[in-house]
């Protein structure tokens, strides 16, 4: 390779959702020659085996910075999929429906009545409906539907789709997209970054985005001085049935499982939360459980066809917040992992925050509260 094929203003490590938008937004910064490494294929990991759903309201047991988060992130989508329809000609299904969060027995209720207590005081887009008014809505619900909040502003997104753009869009902006390519270590000089240690090489850099999700912990440093963030695997399995006509028009949650409606009559389920390292088969026990609560919510689920199943690798901090910021040991070293159970939802605002960081060196009140430093050394590699 020459040097300048060996040499970028900024590296992003992890080619799913988030270092993606990172890419993308660095790249619309005028931030310099931006070069995405992935591992193994763009967008193949944890992104691609979510369900694409945008409901902080619906999953949000209290108003608090990881909620605003979410929330401001949310409200992104509708231009964020505007421009990237605009770049790549790819609809990413952005469906405005609105969510439904239903109760079945009285824990459930009282799960519901907190719920709705916050969000109106907290002046958010929340309703109330009794289960005859429920079941109006969505003629498919179970009987034992007792009450239900709607979440007019919690919308989804066809996740795959999302991917596919901003593969696009990074290509079409002339971000180099180099997958198949593990990155091995940070090389240090002084404290600072100059590079990484690749299976294809060194790229000499001085700034390097970690949005390795569950696998940034694998990447090490030349320093051994210069602790990484310890992100573990959580594995999130999910079943797909196909409903022709449409079973739902909204996102529909219980305490205990959700469906998700797609364009096309697929019908997604889940989800577990199970600690099972890197492995990503499913299971028979996580598929009868995933289709147990699919079918509280609506028993018409016991007649689709089951046409699919998969899992993915949530990436959790020990908190189970994300990590976004600069580190404080290594200059030059960006944290943008952790995302858990929510790549998908936040991607637009981390994709602006870590720019602005890194072009403006700004950082934003959003990012305050979400950096390296909050963790503990036990929580640190």
């Amino acid at each position: 390779m020459s040097e300048i094929q060996n040499t970028a203003d900024v590296v992003v490590i992890g080619g799913g959702v988030i270092g993606m938008a990172v890419a993308r937004a660095l790249t619309l910064r005028s931030a310099g020659r931006v070069l995405l490494i992935e591992r193994g294929s763009l967008g193949r990991e944890s992104s691609y085996a979510a369900a694409g759903m945008l409901a902080p309201q619906a999953e949000a047991d209290r108003a608090d910075e990881f909620f605003n988060l979410c929330s401001r992130s949310r409200d992104m989508y509708p231009a964020f999929a505007g421009a990237l329809a605009a770049e790549t000609g790819i609809d990413i299904e952005l469906d405005t429906s609105g969510t439904l969060y239903l109760a079945f027995n009285e824990h459930d209720q009282e799960e519901l009545a907190h719920r709705y207590d916050w969000q109106t005081n907290s002046g958010l887009s929340v309703e109330k409906l009794e289960g005859d008014a429920v079941r109006r809505l969505e003629p498919c619900l179970s009987a034992e539907v007792r009450a239900a909040l709607r979440f007019p502003r919690d919308i989804q997104v066809e996740n795959r789709r999302l991917l596919s753009a901003l593969a696009v869009s990074n290509e079409k902006l002339g971000v180099r997209l180099l997958s198949g390519t593990t990155v091995e270590s940070l090389r240090l000089e002084h404290g600072r970054v100059v590079g990484v240690e690749t299976s294809g090489g060194f790229f000499s850099t001085p700034t390097v985005v970690m949005a390795g999700g569950a696998w940034t912990t694998f990447i090490t440093s030349t320093d051994p001085a210069t602790p990484g963030v310890r992100i573990e695997p959580v594995r999130g399995q999910m079943v797909c049935l196909e409903a022709h006509p449409r079973l739902a028009e909204h996102v529909i949650y219980s305490p205990r499982g959700y469906i998700v409606p797609r364009r096309d009559g697929r019908l997604l389920a889940g989800s577990t939360t199970e600690h099972a390292g890197f492995d990503k088969r499913t299971t028979a026990a996580g598929v009868s459980s995933i289709l147990s609560h699919a079918l509280e919510i609506s028993p018409l689920i016991a007649g689709l066809p089951l046409v699919d199943s998969w899992a993915g690798l949530r990436p959790r901090a020990a908190d189970n917040l994300p990590v976004l910021g600069a580190s404080n040991e290594a200059r030059g070293l960006v944290f943008a992992t952790g995302h858990y159970r929510n790549g998908i939802l936040l991607a637009p605002l981390t994709g602006e925050l870590i720019a602005s960081l890194i072009v403006d060196n700004v950082v934003s009140p959003f990012m305050q509260s979400f950096g390296p430093e909050r963790l503990t050394a036990t929580e640190l590699c």
